[in-house]
């Protein structure tokens, strides 16, 4: 509450179930503001003054890109996870609930299998030669900003430092993710699959790898026919399901990942050999893509 006017906007913007709708048809992909009004069946200048009140609230953001006809306003969600404390003290640690956070860098992982077509770079230059799945174990790979394969799995392990006796109550990963192609491709599905301490807990169906426009972050030296960017996907997991962004994905809970048992939580991104859209994967770090971040877990817990 210490932020009201900023609160107001957002409650506001969230007040009609056709902005609810909106939201949910950009939880998987950027969509310019015909398509929004071609979705959900309304004139395009009711979509366009709706989306006018979420970027208020900074709840969407919308960049203008070319067009057959001038430029067209392509609109992206900023968030997957809106909490409202209404008790500023807890806020700032002096109530109950908690949450544990860290953020691995892409390159971190302490396992792999990989497949061509595959790749890594960091933010200079290409840190291996392209398809050279052997150069995957280099120690380098830990300046990694990017990094690609068509087959197979990266796997990560996270120190697990809450209090003793602390009560988890849910735990998240999230990362920018989409598809692996030749080039880029913006068709090109892929079925990327998540894993914790060795439990699988869903699949998401990347839609393409994505390119045309350049990621936000990329550096200067990276080529305009690579991939460009990916989503912003978050795999959480409490005591009553498995969720992707907000919706279930699956019932595996908290009990079946023994969380307690261990000094730490391993997590596996990767493409099963069984999938039915075998896309291949790109991973981004904070230096690459849309979204200043690697690969971030949290956990939520409370103290009795």
């Amino acid at each position: 509450m210490s932020q009201p006017k900023e609160l107001v906007k957002v409650t506001h913007a969230l007040s009609t179930e056709l902005r609810l709708k909106m939201m949910e048809l950009l939880n998987t992909r950027r969509m310019n503001v015909v398509e929004l009004a071609e979705a959900l069946d309304i004139p395009v200048s009711t979509a366009a003054s709706n989306v006018r009140v979420l970027e208020q609230a900074k709840l969407i953001e919308t960049e203008l890109m070319p067009a057959s006809r001038g430029a067209m306003k392509v609109c992206s969600r900023t968030y997957d996870d809106i909490r409202i404390n209404m008790n500023p003290q807890e806020r700032h640690g002096h109530g109950k609930d908690r949450h544990y956070e860290i953020e691995m860098p892409i390159g971190s992982f302490i396992a792999c299998k990989v497949a061509p077509t595959c790749g890594m770079v960091s933010e200079e230059r290409p840190i291996i030669a392209e398809d050279s799945p052997a150069g995957f174990f280099h120690p380098n790979r830990l300046r990694a900003q990017l990094l690609w394969l068509r087959k197979g799995y990266l796997e990560y392990r996270y120190p697990l430092e809450i209090p003793p006796g602390a009560q988890i109550q849910k735990i998240q990963f999230s990362m920018e993710i989409c598809s692996e192609a030749p080039n880029y491709d913006n068709d090109w599905p892929s079925d990327i699959t998540l894993w914790i301490n060795g439990i699988e807990i869903g699949t998401w169906t990347s839609p393409g790898d994505f390119g045309g426009r350049r990621g936000k972050l990329n550096p200067a030296w990276w080529s305009d026919a690579g991939t460009q960017y990916g989503l912003l996907k978050t795999w959480s997991v409490d005591h009553a399901q498995s969720l992707l962004d907000q919706t279930e994905i699956s019932m595996v809970t908290l009990n079946q990942l023994d969380l307690t048992s261990r000094d730490y939580v391993d997590m596996r991104i990767g493409v099963k050999e069984d999938a039915v859209f075998k896309g291949g994967l790109n991973l981004f770090g904070k230096r690459f893509g849309d979204y200043e971040q690697d690969l971030i877990m949290k956990i939520y817990y409370i103290l009795c």
